[in-house]
């Protein structure tokens, strides 16, 4: 169970208390879920007991009861605890069948992980000013918003700059049309686009101007265009050509992140693939990797799809951007903690199969991530 699966599990208890007529309060149009703090119970918290706590009339510890029985019953929670004046606690059932959902999840969308309805009833027109980033900044949110299911229509104060298609920015009007708007207005980058792409490229200059929040001034020197560890536009991209290039690799040695399928069950290679599963028959479950290394990538894999609804919501690319560097530093410590190929005359194992899967999920999260701010992602580099 993802943490998405989560929040829509708790939203339908709340949902069924309401028609139950064990609760009497308005269903909230969504539920927040958090990583538990250190020091806390279970896997995840959420205060929407407190939230409606009021509107029912009710102590918040009776709400939290109420919502406590029906979503222990759910497949894929463990436990539920009420702590505090009210909050639920969440154990999630067999992580590692939740961590292969996640990958399932990855490989199923491609791309398009993490895309959703959840602004589907939204109509929304962004209007900013003839200034490069204000432009990019509301394309890079146009493409935030829809990809959460919103229609968008996006306009400028004036007649738009021609170069900004080289950006890959569209505007749909010019002036200020009688509707109601919402103004995109960072700060100013203080270069025109025909600046920005001449020393930059599209890119480079895309990255700069959306990594930084909006109030934040746009830093845009030479560099956004270091081939090193200190750019991290480079770090993100060089993650995912890296994710590609193992594909490859594994492509070469005859073998891939899936299982082989077998009539017969496929011998047993050992605790350290299964992880979790050491106990079950050989090829009963695809396995995940179990290594110290991948527990952070999986949960930032996980918390994606969390990850650009806020973007979108809160009309803020920066926080895809460091999400994507979050992602891309994982990696690397997943990757030179555990390799996905075998070396030498080591034969490929479920292993090396569980962490190729968590590497090319990696590497479609931060392919998808680009492309929802507008930058491509090279296979190589």
């Amino acid at each position: 169970m993802t943490p998405a699966d989560l929040s829509r599990t708790v939203l339908h208890a709340v949902r069924r208390a309401v028609d139950e007529d064990a609760l009497r309060a308005p269903v909230p149009a969504r539920v927040r879920v958090e990583r538990t703090r250190p020091g806390g119970s279970g896997d995840y918290a959420c205060a929407v007991a407190l939230q409606l706590a009021g509107p029912a009339a009710l102590p918040a510890l009776e709400v939290a009861r109420i919502l406590r029985e029906r979503v222990a019953a759910e497949p894929g929670v463990g436990r539920v605890e009420i702590t505090g004046p009210g909050f639920l606690s969440f154990t999630l059932d067999a992580p590692a069948a939740g961590d292969r959902a996640v990958l399932d999840a990855v490989r199923e969308q491609g791309l398009a992980y993490g895309h959703g309805d959840a602004l589907r009833d939204e109509i929304l027109q962004f209007h900013h000013a003839r200034e490069v980033r204000a432009a990019v900044t509301a394309h890079a949110v146009r493409r935030l918003v829809v990809a959460q299911g919103a229609r968008v229509r996006v306009s400028c104060e004036e007649a738009s700059d021609p170069d900004w298609v080289r950006l890959g920015v569209t505007v749909d009007a010019h002036g200020t049309p009688p509707v109601p708007l919402t103004g995109i207005r960072p700060v100013p980058a203080g270069a025109t686009a025909a600046e920005l792409l001449e020393r930059l490229g599209s890119d480079a200059a895309r990255w700069g101007l959306l990594r930084p929040a909006g109030h934040d001034r746009a830093a845009l020197g030479p560099g956004l265009l270091v081939q090193g560890e200190a750019n991290p536009l480079f770090r993100v991209r060089y993650a995912h050509a890296r994710a590609r290039a193992l594909s490859r690799g594994a492509a070469g040695l005859g073998f891939t992140a899936e299982p082989p399928p077998c009539p017969e069950p496929a011998p047993y290679p050992g605790p350290a693939a299964y992880g979790r599963h050491a106990g079950h028959a050989p090829g009963a479950e695809r396995p995940v990797p179990h290594d110290g290394a991948a527990r952070p990538l999986l949960d930032l894999i996980a918390d994606h799809p969390g990850v650009l609804l806020a973007a979108a919501r809160h009309r803020a690319p920066d926080r895809v951007a460091r999400q994507l560097e979050a992602v891309a530093q994982a990696f690397f410590d997943f990757h030179d903690a555990c390799p996905s190929l075998p070396a030498g005359d080591e034969k490929p194992s479920a292993a090396h199969r569980a962490r190729l899967a968590l590497a090319e999920a990696a590497g479609t999260v931060l392919a998808g991530g680009l492309s929802l701010l507008g930058i491509r992602a090279p296979d190589h580099l």
